[in-house]
């Protein structure tokens, strides 16, 4: 038998792993359990919430993902990353180029060298300034409960958006990441990518996702007709794209 293909997921800002427990099930089914998955906390979300993080450094936070990772035995590892986490696996590939076989980018952000994340997300609404991505809604006259239902939840239920935004308020990534700015892509030459393109993302639209891809250097693009949350939304087309690309 081959040996199964191992998938690293790394969850974005405000989330845990457990926001991959959908399109893990689907990888699952889909390739008869020919997969093994390890879906990644970040210091202070999922099961590593309620840390003391306010000394971490971006440093400390890149090689202890790695250490997660080593500590599973896992080798040419897959290594998935969903929006906040494309400025988190550039420097996990950096540190430890041979463990992974692919990055694949789900709809992530890659700001600037010399822009922080919070820069480059802006004060303004969608389209308004060149430099920015925006928000969906007005920052100044919505609340954030609004601004969050409009950037993850607009391809989801009215009980579907309620219960996954219950499920948010409880995961923060140490506050080094929204200071940072210092983000080095050269390197991801060398690695063979894929840029996951969600063309109903509220949260970072796809003229951004373009131009992310470009800036993380991804070799494919694929299109999925899903919103920022396509791990909850569309899990089986999600896993039916990981399947196909960890292939090509």
């Amino acid at each position: 038998m081959p040996e199964p293909v191992n998938f690293v997921f790394l969850h974005g800002g405000g989330q845990g792993g457990w926001v991959w427990d959908e399109t893990i099930a689907a990888l699952e089914a889909q390739s008869g359990g020919a997969v093994r998955c390890l879906a990644l906390d970040g210091p202070g979300c999922g099961a590593k919430r309620g840390r003391d993080t306010s000394g971490m450094t971006g440093e400390d936070i890149t090689r202890e993902l790695v250490a997660d990772i080593e500590a599973a035995g896992m080798t040419d590892v897959v290594l998935v990353g969903h929006s906040q986490a494309g400025m988190h696996l550039p420097p996990m590939a950096e540190l430890r180029p041979d463990l992974f076989k692919r990055l694949t980018f789900v709809t992530c952000s890659a700001p600037l060298p010399g822009v922080t994340t919070i820069e480059q997300m802006g004060n303004s609404v969608h389209g308004e300034k060149e430099d920015e991505v925006g928000w969906p809604v007005d920052p100044e006259t919505s609340t954030m409960e609004e601004r969050f239902r409009a950037m993850f939840c607009n391809d989801m239920s009215d009980s579907e958006a309620d219960a996954f935004l219950a499920k948010l308020g409880k995961d923060m990534w140490p506050m080094c990441c929204y200071s940072e700015s210092d983000w080095r892509y050269d390197h991801l030459a060398s690695i063979p990518s894929t840029f996951v393109l969600c063309m109903k993302d509220q949260s970072l639209p796809p003229i951004w996702q373009a131009r992310f891809a470009e800036r993380l250097l991804a070799d494919r693009i694929v299109y999925i007709d899903a919103g920022h949350q396509a791990m909850n939304t569309r899990p089986q087309a999600l896993a039916e794209v990981l399947l196909a690309e960890c292939a090509a």
